[in-house]
């Protein structure tokens, strides 16, 4: 009989969360389609549940055309209507703006820095914050830095992206590994660096 590895405790119960824990949140990600999904799917998230976008993910790729930005960006008012009629996504009018207004700053970062990753990453220095967390009460919830790349995604004509959303997309997306060190994927997030 094998034992259960030790997992960070925000992600026990549910297999859809375990899955989504041990296969991609702290894995360092550069696509830029994926980090748009992320950014997408954290607004989304903003007072709800992330077990709640998880399981609605599936729908919103479909329905945001799989995150294709450029895609996204000409989105018209017939498509926020559609989005709006979609149960298998959030159908919060705000949020469902977001993305689209999202997408054409995301589209003005490409064509300043070359890609999103290497704007987002630059806060970095293109390599990720290696944390210590003992346990889940010590994990912030946002950091001086989500704050100062908030203030800039801002700036730059995002909205949705306040330094908690932030904290979380870094935390998803690799820029920072939040494992706790109890957990079996601290080290193997970390090796991924090394």
């Amino acid at each position: 009989m094998t034992s259960e590895p030790v997992r960070c405790q925000w992600s026990r119960g549910d297999e859809l969360y375990r899955r989504y824990h041990d296969e991609e949140w702290g894995v360092p990600l550069h696509d830029d389609r994926m980090l748009f999904e992320f950014l997408v799917l954290e607004g989304a998230q903003a007072g709800l549940s992330w077990i709640t976008v998880l399981k609605k993910r599936p729908a919103y790729r479909a329905a945001f055309d799989g995150f294709d930005y450029a895609r996204i960006a000409q989105y018209d008012e017939d498509k926020v209507r559609c989005l709006l009629e979609n149960p298998g996504i959030i159908r919060n009018e705000l949020k469902i703006r977001s993305a689209i207004r999202n997408a054409g700053a995301f589209i003005r970062v490409r064509e300043e820095f070359g890609a999103f990753n290497d704007y987002i990453w630059g806060f970095v220095d293109g390599k990720p914050v290696q944390n210590a967390w003992p346990d889940l009460s010590r994990v912030p919830a946002e950091t001086p830095l989500s704050n100062k790349i908030s203030r800039d995604l801002k700036r730059r004509g995002f909205n949705f992206v306040g330094p908690t959303i932030v904290y979380a997309h870094m935390q998803a997306t690799g820029m920072v590994n939040d494992h706790t060190t109890d957990c079996f994927r601290y080290g193997e997030v970390q090796a991924l660096v090394s």
